[in-house]
């Protein structure tokens, strides 16, 4: 039965003639973002993906959702990240990479907290020795977890950023994707995605071993980014041009596990803006702490003055007074006489 079905498929659509090549980053921020309000579907087809963005005409997405309906054993669903993964993975990262006590605890806690993802990402990206930690599990987790997703559902592929063949190579290999008969220059450059798709269905593909060996020293990282080809599609249905998911992803860090952001740049810039905040609040805080002390010193100056006002009268009284009791001279003199 199921052969069946696989050969009725295989005359509906047309056939790829080598794997399919994948955007790794791109798939990773669609598995990100896939929420209980926001559906991400793969094509089987030919590779591209699907966003059914709501904000878009009524009717569009309408006709978007009946294609999608119609033509179900097509699309792929992208697996929603539920609240247990996303906890899961933030324990994992607490659990395995970090070996300070207090910062495990604070971590932990967090987790425990509402709101616990975006606090999670904020407290991470205030700790730069943790941050490049997290970015590198993050990735290698989500690497794993779209690899067994596209073998559980059988896609025959290669990722884009794992290939080491120039740009004009990548593209004429999406352009005659269906073509069994290929220009020479391109013949030994589709053997080579056979033989690199063969990887990710091997084991190490889901449990990558770490170096042997010393560990490497500590230098600054440089993040190379990636030189990817043009989107090539030849097989989209019309209803669903509008709906392609297009991002241009340059490296693996520049996407976020925000679920309230959709790019790191939006993330940074948010967090910017709260230590802004934060810095008028204690600038404030300051400010009215002066003023109080101000207001006081005035006061202790009115009143030092007002003391030193009581101080002056009750001097000149005591010098009149002192006037008072000398005697003139001429009664001296008339005293001196008798």
């Amino acid at each position: 039965m199921r052969k069946i079905m696989e050969e009725k498929k295989s005359e509906k659509y047309p056939k790829a003639q080598n794997p399919l090549i994948l955007r790794a980053h791109r798939l990773m921020d669609a598995f990100a973002k896939s929420d209980d309000e926001r559906d991400f579907y793969l094509d089987h087809v030919e590779g591209f993906i699907v966003y059914v963005d709501l904000d878009k005409a009524t009717e569009d997405v309408l006709k978007c959702e009946e294609e999608l309906k119609q033509n179900s054993d097509r699309y792929c669903l992208l697996p929603k990240l539920t609240f247990y993964e996303t906890k899961k993975i933030m324990e994992g990262f607490v659990n395995e990479k970090v070996y300070d006590i207090d910062t495990k605890e604070k971590l932990l806690e967090i987790i425990q907290s509402k709101e616990a993802r975006q606090n999670f990402l904020e407290f991470i990206y205030d700790q730069e020795s943790e941050l490049e930690k997290w970015q590198q599990y993050y990735q290698e987790r989500s690497r794993v977890r779209i690899i067994e997703w596209l073998r559980t559902n059988q896609f025959q592929f290669v990722f884009e950023e794992d290939l080491e063949l120039s740009r004009n190579v990548v593209e004429k290999l999406k352009l005659h994707l269906f073509e069994p008969k290929i220009p020479k220059e391109i013949v030994q450059a589709r053997q080579a995605l056979f033989t690199k798709a063969k990887t990710y269905y091997s084991n190490e593909a889901l449990n990558p071993r770490p170096k042997r060996g010393r560990p490497p020293k500590q230098v600054a990282k440089i993040e190379v980014e990636a030189v990817v080809s043009g989107d090539i599609f030849t097989q989209v249905p019309q209803v669903i041009r509008r709906f392609l998911y297009l991002p241009e992803i340059a490296s693996a860090s520049s996407i976020t596990f925000s679920e309230k952001f959709n790019t790191e740049e939006e993330f940074l810039a948010y967090l910017r803006g709260s230590s802004r905040q934060g810095e008028e609040n204690q600038l404030e805080s300051l400010a009215e702490k002066f003023a109080s002390l101000r207001q006081l010193s005035n006061k202790l100056a009115s009143m030092e003055a007002s003391l030193t006002g009581v101080e002056k009268s009750i001097s000149f009284r005591n010098e009149d007074d002192d006037e008072e009791e000398e005697e003139p001279p001429l009664s001296r003199g008339r005293k001196s006489k008798k």
